[in-house]
């Protein structure tokens, strides 16, 4: 067991150089208690940087979710638009969006292996319109969304893409 500051003991997970800790109330995650996967934290050599995106990511309220809103609100329109006229649950105003998604996941701290090498917090979530290939929501440093659309366990746009103009978007339309 490695005992982590805020989230105390860390089990090995099953895949090899993850660690998973014991459910933790997330603030902006309604308060629900999501057990945290920290990937290739032993191995890390700023360990204080995982320490301090995990100790942002828990003080955040969901007022940092309502900031993406829109963004998740372009995707869902996007995956409407895309499946021309096929059933898709119907969201006619983006404040309704949250009704549709479902975050019941393990929050996945990681190092991003390209460009800032800063540590992210990944969460994969259903949603009603994209059964497939669901919604990610990734915190840069814990701190804000930096990336919102479908999983593709990428950590930004700039790394889905290979597009350096692409660092600072939040949500990037597939119809582009």
């Amino acid at each position: 067991m490695t005992d982590i500051p805020y989230l105390g003991s860390l089990e090995k997970y099953q895949f090899d150089n993850w660690l998973i800790s014991q459910p933790v109330t997330v603030k902006a995650l309604d308060d629900k208690k999501y057990r945290f996967v920290l990937e290739d934290y032993e191995q890390d050599q700023n360990k204080e940087e995982f320490h301090q995106a995990v100790a942002n990511f828990l003080t955040l309220d969901n007022s940092v979710l309502k900031q993406a809103q829109d963004d998740i609100y372009r995707y869902y329109k996007d995956v409407e638009a895309s499946l021309d006229g096929e059933d898709i649950v119907k969201i006619d105003d983006l404040n309704d969006v949250w009704r549709h998604i479902q975050i019941e996941c393990t929050p996945l701290v990681t190092r991003r292996p390209y460009g800032d090498k800063a540590i992210y917090i990944s969460l994969e979530c259903e949603c009603d319109w994209e059964p497939e290939h669901g919604l990610q929501i990734v915190f840069k440093q814990g701190l804000s969304i930096n990336k919102v659309g479908e999983y593709d366990g990428h950590l930004s746009y700039v790394d889905s893409y290979a597009d350096p103009k692409l660092e600072n978007i939040v949500y990037h339309s597939f119809s582009n």
